[in-house]
């Protein structure tokens, strides 16, 4: 997978954290840079480390599915992506947690869980998972910090438009995928 392909891929996977982060953002009054640096840690943390963690755990039976692992790759971005463009369709935050340690770490894991998936899914490709996961941590941190102040300042509809934007990269990721592996292997 190249450079460019895998960023792509962490603007999709931090769609998730972006929505929530505006979630967030929406309920604060009067932001501070402690709160905009505590959003994006704690998203970016998560969603950097659990690529690792799906890879390590498609890695043991990696090798016995081979020959339908493209197949698999696309139809986990598929299924995250056209989840996320659902989502996109619901006017509503149901986060009303402030920010508190504990619904951030609780958000952190929940935006996060599609992060692992597709560490799942790069046990099956040629990607160094680490540069992989440090890509998508840290494209995690600058968006959801971004998103916090739309959030605060835009509202609901910035929510809407980037779970609709990234489930629609992470679908055609998995078309490209599928479409190297079948005709340009």
């Amino acid at each position: 997978m190249s450079l460019f392909s895998i960023l792509i891929l962490a603007i999709g996977l931090s769609m998730d954290a972006f929505a929530a982060s505006i979630c967030q953002g929406l309920q604060i009054k009067k932001t501070t840079i402690k709160d905009t640096f505590s959003i994006g840690l704690c998203f970016g943390i998560f969603q950097g480390l659990m690529p690792i963690l799906g890879y390590f755990l498609a890695a043991s039976f990696a090798n016995s599915i081979k020959a339908i692992d493209h197949w698999v790759a696309f139809v986990l971005l598929f299924i995250i992506g056209f989840q996320m463009i659902k989502e996109s369709r619901d006017a509503s935050c149901e986060i009303s947690h402030g920010l508190s340690l504990k619904s951030l770490l609780s958000l952190g894991i929940e935006t996060s869980i599609d992060a692992m998936a597709v560490g799942v899914s790069f046990a099956f490709l040629d990607v160094n998972i680490f540069s992989s996961s440090l890509i998508i941590g840290f494209t995690t941190f600058l968006l959801s910090s971004i998103a916090f102040k739309i959030g605060n300042k835009l509202g609901m509809r910035s929510k809407q438009i980037s779970e609709l934007i990234g489930g629609i990269i992470l679908i055609i990721l998995g078309f490209k995928i599928l479409i190297e592996h079948l005709f340009f292997q």
